[in-house]
């Protein structure tokens, strides 16, 4: 049985068009990101895959079944949003129960069936818990848990994490990465963060104005992304011929500030402008010949004086290759 496919989907609003002929597909028990800058249409291409978007043209198919003229209600497809939409009325058993009682299923199996999934997302025993006691992340939890009772043929999350501080937001992505692959979930995961699109997925779509622009493996789309703007939403920042900086293989290389390092017997020569401290070490911005002003690291705190020569090693494994 098929998944999710996704044909020529169009949604305009007005004379905006949010989505631009968009084609996706989604196999059984795999998780695809969606990652996008905010306003590049992902969020409105997930809400019409579950019926809360009209299509202006296009499809949306599950099991090769056409959804056009299917409610939300009968796609039985799952719901996260970044702000859980706990009831507040109910405890955190009354919540993660809610689908279950929905759908008429007996007392016995909800409550066997609730404690199965607070147990799975690391909160067993809490279901009298009022919702209001609970911190973010354990909320997040809850709406999770919630999502996933009915055992949804797709969950669809929208920006689950982005509401939480980062700390706890690069915790829990680890530990929701490890749920939706223990329970086999077929999942399209909308994100603007990079580091949760590749711990979560097995494909990352990148969306811009609407389109998108490619879909592949995680570690594939970071080391080949199709083109310039792709490397660009991935966070690469600067551009040269690979055969400039030794390495061969593709037209073009993108650097991030990782992919320099500052070590005396680098193969590049540049001049310190600047420098500030982050976190394990230090970035320095650097005017090098043909290349411009980029930045490197480098682990010392002590950093290179200003207005000084330094060389810099290139990092192959944190240059993307493309062209």
């Amino acid at each position: 049985m098929s998944g999710l496919a996704v044909r020529d989907l169009v949604v305009r609003f007005g004379a905006t068009t949010a989505v631009d002929t968009v084609s996706l597909d989604i196999e059984l028990g795999t998780v695809v990101a969606l990652l996008g800058p905010s306003g590049c249409g992902k969020s409105t291409l997930l809400r019409a895959v579950a019926g809360l978007e009209s299509l202006t043209a296009g499809s949306v198919a599950w099991g090769g079944a056409d959804l056009a003229g299917l409610p939300v209600h009968r796609r039985r497809f799952g719901l996260m949003f970044q702000d859980g939409q706990l009831f507040p009325h109910r405890d955190v058993g009354g919540n993660v129960e809610f689908g279950l009682r929905m759908a008429g299923v007996d007392r016995a199996e909800r409550a066997e069936r609730v404690a199965e999934l607070l147990e799975l997302v690391g909160l067993a025993g809490y279901e009298r818990r009022p919702v209001s006691t609970l911190s973010g992340g354990e909320q997040q939890r809850v709406a999770l848990a919630r999502s996933l009772a009915p055992r949804p043929e797709l969950l669809l999350l929208d920006e689950p994490l982005s509401s939480l501080d980062r700390t706890l937001r690069e915790r829990l992505v680890g530990e929701l990465s490890a749920i939706l692959s223990k329970t086999r979930t077929t999942a399209l995961y909308v994100t603007h963060d990079h580091d949760e699109a590749f711990t979560v997925a097995d494909q990352v779509a990148v969306m811009a104005a609407g389109r998108l622009l490619q879909t592949a493996p995680p570690q594939r789309l970071w080391r080949h992304p199709a083109d310039r703007s792709v490397a660009a939403i991935l966070g690469y920042r600067w551009f040269a011929p690979a055969t400039s900086l030794g390495l061969d293989g593709a037209a073009m290389a993108a650097l991030r500030p990782e992919s320099l390092v500052v070590d005396v017997e680098g193969s590049l020569t540049g001049r310190v402008l600047d420098h500030r401290f982050t976190r394990g070490g230090t970035t320095v911005r650097v005017d090098v010949d043909n290349l411009g002003e980029v930045e490197a690291r480098t682990p010392h705190l002590d950093p290179p004086t200003v207005g000084g020569l330094v060389r810099l090693r290139v990092e192959p494994a944190a240059v993307a290759l493309f062209g």
